[in-house]
């Protein structure tokens, strides 16, 4: 089944695939394969970013925004960038009112069809592990460690 490349089914596509990452575990891959789709938007003059809003639950209670974008019927936040501060209006808070369409597309299609769009991408792996720099504190520390007593090595 071959789902078509158009403004409609990009954005549903995009819609899904952003509602999913909000409960998914791994969550990474999902806002990636968005925020690649919405630049190559951006780029080719699709979508356009309308403005900043506040975040809703900002972490560590500090105030933190967003950028609005508009892609066909759809409305989607974005992590900001310097410029966009600059050039910018900020729109406070976000409106409740208004919700994006409801479309239902299963997430392979979605993801089939936005990896389409996008076209093949550099995979970039990232460590998770920090490098361990290894000082003569951090040794020190290390030995104390392992010659440290416990009660239980009575």
């Amino acid at each position: 089944m071959s789902v078509i490349l158009d403004e409609k089914n990009i954005a549903t596509a995009i819609y899904t695939v952003n509602r999913h990452a909000k409960t998914a575990l791994d969550n990474k891959p999902l806002y990636e394969l968005k925020k690649l789709t919405i630049d190559k938007l951006l780029t080719e003059n699709k979508a356009k970013k309308v403005g900043l809003h506040f975040v809703r639950n900002p972490k560590h209670s500090q105030q933190q925004s967003s950028v609005l974008i508009q892609y066909a019927d759809y409305y989607f936040h974005m992590i900001p960038v310097k410029e966009d501060f600059k050039n910018l209006p900020h729109l406070g808070h976000l409106d409740d009112s208004y919700r994006n369409p409801i479309r239902k597309m299963n997430l392979k299609i979605a993801k089939q069809l936005l990896t389409e769009y996008i076209g093949p991408q550099p995979i970039v792996k990232k460590s998770s592990k920090k490098p361990v720099v290894c000082t003569k504190s951090y040794m020190s520390e290390q030995r104390k460690k392992s010659t440290m007593k416990s009660y239980l090595d009575r």
